[in-house]
């Protein structure tokens, strides 16, 4: 019960489990659980309250605090145990007989009983669950009772014996032998033969064996096999067990044992288990349907979209946006039932996540309430809205699933709720997987806007920019292959993506690097120089444009061959309509505008308006006309609203409304007389912002056009600048108007002298008046009554000097220069160059991808420039007023193929997306990283079959020995026997007869009984009585070392007198001669080790005789991979320990060491730590779990002086715990030589014996992996 109560608290620990608490009930004696009286409450209570005491349990047991419910068997006994195990038994075979419905799937309960040593009670549990059918899982070298199962589980049932069974119990039951009866040998020998005959549930678990490395496995295995020997195995058999394998999540043991020879799967059969592994975010065992003939387009209907959106994770941003519609719709139907999730609702947050560009992609039904299906299927208990999972897939024969492409339907469910392996085995699936990965593109980082988790949203970018440079590497593929078909692809209308193209959807995602593709900027740049190849030169261009009889020479070529003749008409259109063209006679009108609208401004600016005038209003009428076709050009049927949103979204028509509204307020003022002045005032400011716009118009150029972007960055740096400076210039100006100037009550002079005044110090005007040396009287108004100068400061009436203190206003003349000319104009550099910096390394990519708006507007702008725009402006108008034709979109940047070009131009991008995913994976492979992986996996390999094969010939040679020590220890029986037979005979007297006691220097180990010699202590009362004769003549050398590096040290010579003066047992002034294990014993003034003998008298290289007290932290974290998730080996998790290499020595230490007297920090810890960081480390240490307190076995114990340590695990569950951070950061090395680092905690460590000892009582403690 205690171990599967760690089990569950580990798991919750280490484990997002988020669906619900994990219900783990404990079924007891109520007659052996100790403190059971404060479980009674006369008036119920519920949860009951317990109070754990394991101290003083004695021989009952106390509850286990990681249970969540317990069920309390009381049959009126007290203190016997197993009364419990009737009970449940029936309730697990009930529990096994219900059906438990999980990720789509509706399963039995399996139950599986795993042994873990055991009593008499956990065999009458064996013995039930086999009874019952339940299958068994026996973890051999768990010790008694799974021992002796396993020890005698593949002997023939003859063989298993009472005297066999009697043999392995005195093994390994020795503490308890003596209770065994005959009457319960025989009961034993019973159960354990019916045990084994029923082989088919029984499992024997040897970790390491037979491919068996995890327990899951054997678990998964045991229930495998119990299904297989059923009487009836069918069909429902091998459906069980695939859901068994899917719920387990091992997909290794689906592939050997379940997807064999032995049963054909068909296609259909998968479905449900397809779902259940697609909810349960389980992508092995979704890529192992597909390689076993699952087709999504048979599987994917509008009933599993349906179902498989209604189970989405609660906690998934899309799912809380769906429930958002649904409530948006609950309310406006003004309804008290919340509707259920429809794909029209799905499809109306996926158009706000592509964008409204897309079309919807699932059509709303005319009838909201569709026809649920109700085919009843057996042991199918699911019911979703109505219908069971199986029967989604038993349509009937007239029924056609809706699915445009059930690819895109699995991909968008994938994608929404952020699972990446998913997305991805689905997406390797589509067919048009380049508009499919910028789609998922856009909706990631949608999605990611809106995510309140950092984590979630940096994995959200991290994948949509995966999908980018999918999206990149299929179409560089493409255009290596065939230039035309790629750039095909780019403007190709989807149907399946709401008609919509790569290239608009790349745009929308603003996925600048597929954008910046080099074969997207040569579409670009086809589509900007029109018909005319893109070989000619701009000065070519631009003299056909002043000259345009020069087409009809070879000047100018065009890409087509038709236009190539000279005489050709349609040459003249073919140039004129380019839009590298239309740009270029649309600059030459904009600057012909600016000159004509300058030189009105400042030379022919009338009371009346001159014809130049007149020219420059019927001009700037046809920017009016062309600014209204912009905005209400809609090729794509969005709206007028839509269209109006896109408009004022570009920063440049923002500014060219602004500047035409400025201009319509200045032509209003100047054609009313009495406000002509101010009319030329605000038309002077239209001219400004009208230049302003001349920047777009170099944005084209590929040198102007980088930097006009670092301006624009920039100008928003400046914008949160001047924040930080008004701060300063304000108070500034308001303290030095306070203090110069008495009640100045003109508006404009307190404008001037706090805001104009202060921000012309900043660059270099200062008052002249400021510190009282050049002030003259003749500047300014004493009264204030003079318009045109300021008011005096305060000045002495007598000599009209000024009384101001002069030495504050210096001072802060001296500071307000300080901060703001040294501090602040800096700072804004600062934050110019690192602008700077940061855009300049992106620029190129950005003018790329802002260079398709260019070329987008003058694509689809007239030919004719202002203002003979007006022009066709008029064909327009009479096309879409009196004609009602609609707008379309040139086909050069939205193109709708016929059927069967369109299928074959997906396959060709299919199959190359094949070749792209081929060497995605070679390249995976000669990563070097992944070379290491491979590497370390094959070197694990090796040693787990080195370990194995070490621990097979030690086996072998253990049982050799035993077997070696039997034939001796009968030889030696049969030896006394004769010669006994011979005294008795007469043949020879008692005092001849050689002994036959033990007379080695061996003692037996308690695990093997394998004779090894005494290494270490040996206690005087453990010597056999045949060696005590030899003990007499121990007289070992002795030999105490003189640390003169130390100050305090015990005498090095073993005088008596000097011994006396030590006072043993007891604090000795400062050292403490206590010892952890009670009073030792002292002889002639020496104390005696309390673990026996050694080989050497005197305090060896001790510094004290007696105990010598030590301190070993054993300072761990969680062994984790690069995301952070801890590793794992042998199912359990793996550990790293703080560990130093000290100078001169060979092998690993833990960071600890002997106790100087008066100290609490061993002197090698200090070493290691810095000062500032001891307090802290103590504290650690209070806080740690003690491990190991009392004698430690070390090589420089000697007969009269020992080391009692003790050992503080001092473990770091999470890798952000502040402390361990901490902790990293002081550690230091006084010494070159001496070397600190985590290392993994493994058996095979070079570290000392002793302490390989204490990290296994800490690997023990938590659980984790030796």
């Amino acid at each position: 019960m205690k171990q599967v109560g760690e089990a569950v608290r580990d798991f919750i620990l280490n484990c997002s489990y988020k669906e619900a608490e994990i219900v783990t009930i404990g079924i007891a004696t109520w007659g052996t659980v100790y403190n059971r009286d404060s479980l009674i409450c006369p008036m119920g209570g519920f949860p009951a309250e317990y109070v754990l005491d394991e101290e003083n349990q004695g021989s009952l047991s106390c509850l286990d605090s990681n249970h969540s419910h317990f069920i309390l068997v009381d049959d009126g006994t007290h203190g016997r145990y197993g009364v419990e195990i009737p009970l449940r038994t029936r309730l697990e075979k009930f529990i096994s007989e219900q059906t438990k419905v999980k990720g789509g799937v509706a399963i039995k309960i399996p139950i599986v009983c795993v042994v873990l040593e055991g009593g008499p009670g956990t065999l009458d549990t064996i013995y039930n669950a086999i009874t019952n059918g339940t299958p068994c899982v026996v973890v051999e070298g768990s010790g008694r009772v799974a021992d002796v199962i396993a020890q005698v589980a593949n002997l023939p049932v003859p063989k298993i014996t009472i005297a066999l069974i009697r043999k392995k119990l005195s093994v390994l039951f020795h503490d308890t032998y003596e209770l065994f009866t005959e009457g319960k040998l025989v009961e034993w020998t019973k159960k354990i033969q019916d045990i084994v005959r029923s082989q088919h549930l029984l499992t024997i678990f040897r970790e390491g064996k037979y491919g068996q490395q995890d327990v899951d496995v054997a678990i998964l295995q045991a229930l495998f096999k119990a299904s297989q020997n059923q009487d009836h195995f069918g069909r429902e058999n091998w459906d069980h067990q695939l859901k068994l394998a899917v719920a387990w999540n091992r997909v290794d043991i689906a592939r050997s044992e379940i997807f064999t020879d032995d049963h054909e799967w068909k296609p259909t059969d998968l479905h449900p288990v397809m779902a259940a592994a697609l909810i349960s975010n389980k992508p092995e065992f979704v890529k192992l349907f597909l390689e076993q003939g699952v087709r999504l387009k048979e599987f994917v209907t509008w009933d599993t979209l349906i179902y498989l959106y209604n189970n989405m994770a609660s906690s998934c941003l899309f799912h809380s946006k769906l429930q958002k519609v649904l409530l948006e719709e609950t309310e406006n139907t003004a309804g008290s039932k919340m509707p259920r999730i429809q794909l029209h609702h799905v499809s109306q947050v996926l158009r706000e996540l592509l964008g409204h560009s897309t079309q919807p992609l699932y059509p709303k039904p005319k009838h909201v309430e569709r026809p649920r299906l109700s085919i009843p299927v057996p042991h199918i208990k699911l019911n979703v809205h109505g219908s069971s999972l199986r029967s989604l897939y038993k349509r009937s024969s007239g029924r056609v699933a809706f699915s445009m492409d059930p690819v895109r339907d699995l991909l968008i469910w994938a994608v929404v709720q952020n699972r990446q392996e998913l997305a991805e085995i689905i997406w390797a699936q589509s067919q048009d997987c380049m508009v499919a990965a910028l789609a998922c593109s856009k909706i990631l980082k949608e999605l990611a806007k809106e995510e309140e988790d950092t984590d979630t949203t940096d994995e959200m970018l991290a994948l949509a920019e995966q999908y980018e440079n999918k999206a990149i590497g299929v179409f560089t593929d493409c255009y290596r292959k065939d230039e035309e078909r790629a750039q095909k692809l780019l403007i190709r209308v989807s149907e399946a993506w709401g008609k919509t193209t790569c290239l608009q959807l790349a745009l929308e995602a603003k996925n600048m690097n597929f954008v910046a593709h080099g074969g997207v900027q040569a579409f670009l740049t086809k589509v900007w120089w029109g018909k005319l190849c893109i070989d000619n030169g701009l000065w070519r261009v631009i003299a056909c444009m002043l000259f345009f009889p020069l087409l009809y020479t070879s000047l100018i070529t065009f890409r087509e061959k038709k236009l190539q003749p000279m005489n050709c008409l349609t040459r003249f259109r073919a140039f004129f309509t380019a839009p590298v063209v239309i740009f270029h006679m649309n600059i030459l009108s904009y600057f012909t505008f600016l000159l004509l609208f300058a030189y009105v401004l400042m030379v022919d600016f009338q009371p009346l308006p001159s014809w130049w005038e007149y020219l420059i209003y019927f001009w700037l009428f046809s920017l009016v006309c062309e600014e209204t076709r912009q905005l209400l050009y809609d090729p794509d049927g969005l709206g007028v609203l839509k269209m109006a949103s896109l408009y004022f979204k570009d920063f440049w028509n923002k500014l060219d409304v602004c500047a035409i509204v400025v201009f319509i307020i200045g032509l209003t003022c100047r054609l009313i007389p009495s406000t002509l002045y101010p009319g030329r005032i605000i038309l002077s400011l239209a001219f400004i912002i009208f230049c302003l716009r001349l920047m777009h118009i170099f944005t084209v150029s590929r040198t102007l056009g980088p930097k006009i972007i670092i301006v624009k960055r920039m100008m928003k740096d400046v914008f949160f600048f001047l924040f930080l400076l008004a701060v300063w210039v304000v108070s500034f100006g308001v303290a030095k108007q306070a203090i110069l100037i008495h009640n100045e009550e003109r508006v404009e002079w307190l404008f001037r002298g706090v805001v104009y005044h202060s921000y012309l110090t900043i660059f270099g005007q200062i008052p002249s008046y400021i510190d009282g040396v050049n002030f003259n009287i003749d500047q300014c108004s004493p009264n204030g009554t003079d318009p045109y100068k300021p008011k005096c400061p305060e000045t002495n009436e007598d000599n009209k000097k000024p009384i101001f203190p002069e030495w504050l206003t210096v001072i802060l003349l001296c500071l307000y220069l300080l901060f703001t000319n040294i501090l602040l104009l800096n700072l804004l550099i600062a934050m110019f160059n690192y602008t700077f910096q940061q855009v300049q390394a992106h620029t190129d990519q950005i003018w790329k991808f802002q260079r398709h708006d260019l070329i987008e507007e003058y694509h689809g702008r007239p030919p004719a420039p202002p203002p003979f725009i007006l022009l066709n402006h008029l064909q327009l108008l009479v096309r879409r007023v009196l004609l009602c034709r609609p707008a379309t979109r040139h086909k050069q940047l939205k193109e709708k193929l016929e059927k069967n070009e369109e299928a074959a131009l997906l396959s060709w991008e299919m199959y190359l997306k094949e070749n792209y995913l081929q060497h995605q994976q070679c390249q995976e492979k000669q990563n070097t990283e992944q070379k290491i992986r491979d590497i370390a996996q094959r070197v694990d390999v090796l040693a787990e079959l080195l370990d194995l094969d070490r621990v097979k010939r030690t086996g072998l040679v253990e049982q050799r020995l035993i077997a070696l020590e039997d034939q001796v220890h009968q030889s030696a029986k049969a030896l006394r026997w004769i010669m006994q037979a011979l005294q008795g005979n007469g043949f020879t007297s008692e005092e001849d007869m050689p002994p036959l006691g033990k007379y080695s220097w061996l003692h037996r180990s308690s695990t093997g009984g394998i004779p090894w010699p005494t290494l270490g202590p040996v206690p005087a009362s453990r010597l056999e009585p045949s060696l005590e004769p030899m003990a007499e003549l121990y007289d070992p050398p002795a030999y105490s070392a003189d640390h003169k590096d130390t100050a305090v040290q015990d005498p090095f010579n073993l005088s008596l007198e000097s011994l006396l003066k030590i006072n043993y047992n007891a604090m000795d002034g400062l050292i403490d001669r206590q010892s952890f294990h009670g009073l030792y014993a002292v002889q002639d003034g020496l104390p005696l080790n309390p673990m026996g003998r050694t080989g050497l008298r005197g305090r060896g290289r001790l510094h004290s005789f007696g105990p010598n007290h030590a301190l070993h932290p054993v300072v761990t974290r969680w062994r984790r991979n690069l995301d952070g998730s801890i590793i794992r080996k042998s199912l359990k998790k793996m550990l790293e320990v703080l560990v130093a290499q000290y100078p001169l020595s060979d092998v690993w230490a833990l960071p600890g060491g002997s106790l100087e007297p008066g100290e609490t920090l061993p002197l090698k810890l200090k070493w290691i730590l810095r000062r500032e960081f001891w307090p802290q480390f103590q504290n650690l240490l209070k806080q740690g779990t003690e491990i190991h307190k009392g004698y430690l076995d070390d090589p420089r114990n000697t007969d009269n002086a020992w080391v009692e340590t003790v050992a503080v695990s001092i473990h770091f569950d999470s890798q952000n715990d502040v402390q361990m951070k901490r902790l990293n950061s002081f550690l230091q090395g006084c010494d070159p030589e001496l070397c600190i680092r985590w290392q993994v905690l493994d058996r095979r460590m070079p570290l000392h014996a002793n302490h390989k000892l204490l990290l296994y009582k800490v690997s023990t403690l938590l659980g984790a992996y030796y």
